[in-house]
């Protein structure tokens, strides 16, 4: 979403009817102020930097009013923010947010990985929140200057990275159902890790048909704050049971959806020798996530011959073909797929894991023991997770989806 200076936005009145149009000011990261801190925290060792939970020194903050449109940006020490406890976002789950990762390539520069993916994603899930708008190349632009001024706390380590999480919240202050006319933008700097610390050990589902993670007409393929909360239950009730995830299902018919907060794929042996590498289809109810379309990329430019894919180089005498669909499947179609031993892997697929194994799926009481790989990761899963950290980390480069962030 790209909206030129001086948006004119609708207004929105008490009721949450539209009322005129206000010229205001869009996001301009020309106005960016920066406070650093007088005191920077020293980096802990990259092995404890589990994901998620260690936070750089700085974070940028902007505010939406109405009246006057964005505030001049602002990149300041790390701390709480103040918002209202009658705020749109406490009250109503008036959150969205983006996930992506900073890199440091082989030539010491800092990238990221496809970000105007992210961007366009974050523009719609503001969009499906009734949040304001704003220009997304003012954010992207924002990004960067946040990692240039924590570029320290980038990993140099492969499989390392420094996570990007642009959060927009409603802070409009009241107890009236309706769209939250005020707002703010938090950007975030997290260093971490594989989100699951070892690919040698397989992730386990627990399929779930009772509750659903998204349903059609819903806010399944947004990044909505409230898509992930309502997860937290099951979650717990699988973990329980000894399973590291939740399978969702959706319907009479229990499709698979996704796996916990990953894109769900499934690779399966086809009768003419070659493999299907087969994804939900994005429906509404499914993220339309940046590592999932570009798996579904890599895997057509390596069957149509623009790239080769470690590991998938000519075998017997002939290239490995990937038919890569986007399609529904169901669980009774994976219990057949598996006993006819047509399933070579199943894998999940996200930002923050990149590629991860599944070894096992618990469905009605009895588990679907998923083919087993040296190493963890079945040899399409590794394909692909090589060849993304090796774009990510610029090693490679691929169709610009590596981007420089000093190029400002």
């Amino acid at each position: 979403m790209r909206i030129p200076p001086n948006m004119a936005l609708w207004k929105t009145v008490g009721n949450g009817t539209l009322e005129g149009i206000s010229r205001v000011a869009d996001l301009d990261a020309s106005k960016l102020t920066i406070t650093l801190s007088k005191t920077l925290k020293p980096i802990p060792h990259h092995e404890t930097m589990m994901f998620g939970n260690i936070m750089s020194d700085h974070m940028l903050v902007a505010e939406f009013d109405p009246e006057i449109g964005w505030s001049s940006p602002e990149i300041k020490p790390r701390g709480p923010l103040s918002i209202d406890p009658a705020s749109s976002c406490v009250q109503y789950g008036t959150t969205v947010f983006e996930g992506m990762k900073a890199y440091i390539g082989p030539d010491g520069e800092p990238r990221l990985f496809r970000p105007d993916m992210n961007m366009a994603r974050l523009a719609r899930s503001a969009e499906r929140m009734a949040l304001p708008p704003f220009n997304t190349d003012q954010v992207l632009a924002l990004i960067k200057q946040l990692i240039i001024v924590d570029r320290r706390w980038i990993p140099l380590f492969s499989g390392y990275s420094l996570y990007v999480r642009p959060t927009i919240t409603g802070t409009q202050i009241g107890f009236s159902v309706g769209a939250s006319d005020h707002a703010t933008l938090c950007i975030m700097l997290s260093p971490g890790g594989p989100y699951f610390r070892s690919n040698a050990k397989p992730t386990s589902v627990l399929a779930v048909s009772e509750t659903v993670r998204a349903w059609p007409g819903g806010t399944g393929g947004h990044k909505v704050a409230l898509n992930y909360s309502a997860g937290f239950l099951p979650l717990r009730a699988a973990q329980k049971q000894g399973y590291d995830q939740v399978l969702w299902l959706l319907g009479d018919d229990m499709k698979v959806t996704e796996a916990g907060a990953m894109n769900v794929f499934v690779v399966v042996a086809r009768d003419d020798g070659d493999i299907d590498l087969l994804t939900p289809p994005l429906d509404g109810t499914i993220l339309p996530g940046v590592t999932r379309d570009s798996v579904l990329a890599l895997a057509k430019a390596h069957t149509a011959g623009e790239t080769t894919l470690p590991g998938l180089e000519i075998q017997n005498s002939q290239r490995v073909r990937l038919h890569a669909q986007e399609r529904s499947f169901t669980m009774a179609e994976m219990v057949q797929w598996s006993t006819e031993g047509k399933i070579l892997e199943a894998f999940g697929a996200g930002t923050a894991v990149v590629i991860a194994s599944i070894g096992k799926i618990g469905w009605k009481g009895e588990d679907l023991d998923l083919p087993v790989h040296e190493g963890g990761l079945g040899p399409i899963a590794k394909a692909l997770r090589t060849r993304i950290l090796d774009i990510q980390e610029g090693r490679e480069i691929w169709k610009n989806w590596s981007i420089l962030v000093t190029d400002l």
